[in-house]
C-alpha cells in the first residue's frame, strides 16, 4: 500500500510539473529553512504549525499563553489592591484557559 501511495504521489508531482503548476512557487531557487529542531516531534503536528505559523494563524494555546505572560507583567507593576484583586481573577481565568487549551491540544494528538 505505502508503495502504491508513493508511486501515485509521484504522478500527481509528474503531472502537475507537467502542467508548469510548479513553477513560479514562493522561494523557487531559494534553499530550504532549517526545520532541523522539528526531526525530534511528530511531522504531522510540525506540518501543522508550519502551515498555520505561514498563514500567520496561532494555535488558541499560544494565544492565551501570550496574553497570561502580559497579565503576569502588568500585575507586577500593580500596588493599589483592588487593582491587583482583579488582575489575580484575570491570571486564573487565563491559567484555565490556557490549561484547557493545552489539554484539549493534547487529548487531540493522541
Amino acid at each position: 500500500m505505502l508503495n502504491s501511495l508513493r508511486t501515485l504521489i509521484e504522478r500527481q508531482i509528474l503531472k502537475a510539473r507537467a502542467e508548469g503548476k510548479l513553477s513560479g512557487l514562493e522561494g523557487e531557487g531559494k534553499p530550504l529553512p532549517d526545520r532541523s529542531h522539528e526531526a525530534t516531534g511528530d511531522p504531522a503536528v510540525a506540518a501543522g504549525f508550519r502551515i498555520m505559523a505561514q498563514a500567520g494563524v496561532l494555535p488558541e494555546e499560544f494565544v492565551i499563553k501570550k496574553q497570561l505572560d502580559e497579565a503576569r507583567a502588568a500585575y507586577s507593576g500593580l500596588t493599589d489592591p483592588d487593582a491587583r484583586k482583579a488582575a489575580m481573577a484575570r491570571i486564573a481565568d487565563l491559567e484555565m484557559r490556557y490549561s484547557m487549551a493545552r489539554d484539549a491540544r493534547r487529548a487531540f494528538l493522541k
